[in-house]
């Protein structure tokens, strides 16, 4: 049986004066609420984010602020358990469709925060990141990693839109969070995706080993697709195919903080992720995915955006019987397990 524990309301009205005066403040009353029994009380809510209706609004701000003016053209995919003003997803992912119009330059800028960008659609555009330009095309992620410097640049005739996923809560929580305006950057000869085009095999260190803290800045969602389709074939029985966006040097995540994830449905099927301690975005490439939490059940189609607290089980199903469907994923899972507080409670 467990305690109740003492309120606020019942000391006297004098000793409460005299601990704030002090800059001191009683634990017991809020004990519950910073260590609840059993497992964490979430603040992130299932949230999903519809393109269909986000796509509008984001063109009408294309019209209504000039990219001088946004420098990053972005509308947020807030989760309401946080509250909208704090723009973030869940307690360690912030979430940002942007847009870049033809001829546009988003000026070239380094921060704290780690970013990726996962292609949503259109193409001519590219992002130069620490003097490697990366080609945008849908599907592809692209990593904006801590302190290099990176730009985005549109040489096509379409509007392009890609899905930016940072650590920007937990770098902002931190008190680490800040930017430094740069020039245009010049382009350098080679490019990670063309270096690690193949699985198993990286460039042979004749005279000197690269001495890149990310070797591979650009992952094309042709390469993971094929990656996903041999899986596929080669193994039938297995439930869950998905492949992970690694450092093709170390093996490690890509990044130090999120993990990215890409997963494929078969035609029909349905597929139960256990209940982990890391929250989980999900974003449809392609195909249409019905996803359940818990109670909650949200239809994503293709372009779709979708957050799941931690600590719940998530089931996802293809809606279509003859096709694959396929998701980007990013989670919090590098970050738990540095901590030391990673679970999977199954």
């Amino acid at each position: 049986m467990m305690n109740e524990l003492g309120r606020i309301e019942d000391l006297p009205a004098d000793y409460v004066a005299a601990l704030k005066a002090h800059n001191l403040v009683p634990l017991w009353p809020s004990l519950r609420a910073v260590l609840p029994p059993g497992k964490p009380r979430p603040h992130t809510r299932a949230t999903h984010w519809s393109y269909e209706a986000l796509k509008p609004l984001l063109l009408k701000a294309g019209e209504l602020t000039p990219i001088e003016k946004a420098e990053r053209r972005v509308l947020v995919l807030a989760n309401p358990g946080h509250g909208l003003e704090k723009m973030q997803a869940s307690a360690a992912i912030y979430l940002g469709m942007q847009l870049l119009l033809p001829g546009e330059w988003a000026p070239s800028h380094r921060h704290t925060p780690n970013a990726v960008r996962m292609v949503v659609e259109g193409s001519g555009a590219w992002t130069t990141v620490d003097g490697e330009k990366c080609p945008m095309q849908r599907g592809d992620l692209i990593l904006t990693p801590t302190g290099l410097w990176h730009e985005h640049g549109h040489d096509g005739d379409e509007p392009v839109v890609w899905l930016d996923v940072l650590d920007l809560p937990l770098v902002y929580y931190m008190e680490t969070s800040y930017h430094v305006d740069g020039e245009r950057q010049a382009v350098k000869p080679g490019r990670g995706d063309c270096a690690y085009s193949r699985g198993g095999v990286v460039p042979t260190p004749v005279f000197e080993r690269s001495r890149k803290a990310y070797p591979m800045l650009r992952y094309p969602w042709a390469d993971a697709r094929a990656a996903l389709e041999s899986l596929a074939v080669d193994q039938p029985q297995l439930e869950a195919v998905q492949v992970s966006y690694v450092n093709p040097e170390t093996g490690s995540d890509a990044q130090n903080i999120l993990g990215f994830q890409a997963l494929m449905l078969r035609p029909g099927q349905t597929l139960r992720l256990p209940a982990r301690s890391p929250a989980m975005v999900f974003h449809v490439i392609e195909g249409g995915v019905k996803l359940q939490v818990e109670d909650q059940g949200f239809t994503l189609a293709q372009a779709d955006t979708c957050c799941a607290p931690g600590y719940t089980a998530v089931t996802l199903t293809n809606a279509a019987s003859n096709t694959p469907a396929f998701l980007f994923i990013a989670d919090e899972t590098p970050l738990h397990r540095k901590l030391g507080v990673f679970e999977n409670r199954g």
